[in-house]
């Protein structure tokens, strides 16, 4: 088969790295295309892997709606030179906008439910939606249902192996404890009207009291806390995060891949009118209801009353280490969910539909 691969933010990479080696392996034929934005274009240099890029993503409500229309024009051009079979995308309305352009099918991965712009630009072009099956929102006949999250693709033990190097890159003992911290833009669409730390600085000084403290951030730093920057290769992340003392931020993504690495982890997100948004997200409910590597608050006061508490437990990484195996025994292997799917489709997506009993029922169709 001829693919073509829609990369949209870093995670994406992560998320479709171990697939588009083992397709690739398989004999199909596989174009990234992408967009630059964050580290994006450095992970898929640092992978090795060939891609076609699109350009800047554009800021504000009307420099994405021009972008939209502009990428849709780009994509198109490529798709008809390439005449895939296939597209995949995690939620891009570009690839399914030109799925219905060129009358071929696209499967979208998702796992925002609060979403809806994006939902809205994207539901009804596109052909099949694979969720994870914690994932709150319905999408009837199109929705397929996988045992897992978007982050066990990447960061299941067989694929993913920490490397310590990242440790003595930055002069940490494998015994001290340390903190990574993460500030997000907030200028994604489904991050309007979302606020996240407010004092920054105060934040860093009360977390500086347990150890270390690394910054992570998209967006720019205040001046004072320059000196708290990480600056290490963004393949060695995850690594960081597997030996850390706590994870404690705005990144969903983040703290999600924290919590599946076996590393406390604290998410601070809220509505303007103050309520914490994570009850909207089915897999920071599942983690924190269902095995406890997570917890989420509408700011940082309470998030820092909570980190108290892990930091001040001696036992607090051995007891996290002891919640991801256990979930990882309840969880599919995702990579290999997603290559059989596609490996398989539209067939495969018949068989779930036959199979399916109801809604978060275990629908993996791994052979």
């Amino acid at each position: 088969m001829r693919i073509i691969i829609d990369i949209g933010h870093p995670a994406h990479v992560h998320f479709f790295k171990n697939a588009i080696r083992i397709l690739e392996k398989k004999g199909h034929e596989i174009t990234i295309v992408t967009k630059d934005k964050d580290v994006t274009l450095k992970l898929l240099d640092r992978y090795q892997f060939e891609y076609i890029n699109l350009g800047k993503p554009k800021n504000g409500l009307l420099g994405k709606a021009c972008g939209l229309l502009f990428f849709d024009r780009q994509l198109y051009k490529i798709a008809r030179h390439l005449k895939p079979d296939l597209l995949l995308g995690f939620g891009s309305p570009y690839m399914a906008h030109v799925s219905k352009v060129i009358h071929k099918p696209y499967i979208s991965f998702w796992d925002t439910e609060n979403a809806r712009l994006l939902t809205w630009l994207t539901y009804p072009f596109t052909d099949t939606i694979c969720s994870p099956s914690c994932f709150r929102n319905d999408y009837g006949k199109k929705h397929i249902r996988y045992s897992g999250y978007k982050e066990l693709a990447y960061l299941h033990p067989n694929y993913f192996t920490p490397d310590d190097s990242v440790l003595e890159e930055l002069n940490i003992s494998r015994y001290e404890k340390f903190i990574v911290v993460r500030f997000i833009s907030l200028a994604a669409s489904h991050d309007v009207g979302l606020t996240g730390v407010k004092d920054a600085p105060a934040f860093i000084k009360s977390l500086e009291k347990y150890g270390r403290v690394l910054i992570s951030s998209e967006s720019k730093i205040n001046p004072d806390l320059e000196k708290y920057v990480l600056h290490i290769s963004p393949d060695k992340y995850h690594s960081l995060l597997s030996y850390a003392s706590l994870y404690i931020g705005e990144g969903g993504t983040v703290a999600t891949e924290s919590a599946l690495l076996g590393t406390p982890s604290i998410h601070i997100e809220s509505t303007a009118s103050g309520q914490a948004t994570g009850n909207l997200c089915g897999n920071f409910l599942d983690l924190r209801d269902n095995y406890g590597l997570l917890y989420f608050y509408p700011d940082e006061g309470q998030a820092l009353e909570m980190a108290k508490k892990i930091l001040e437990n001696k036992n607090a990484k051995q007891e996290w280490i002891q919640k991801q195996k256990m979930l990882l025994n309840d969880k599919s292997d995702v990579t290999k969910w997603i290559v059989d799917f596609v490996e398989h489709y539209p067939v495969s997506a018949c068989e779930y539909r036959e199979k399916k009993s109801g809604i978060g029922s275990e629908d993996t169709l791994l052979r």
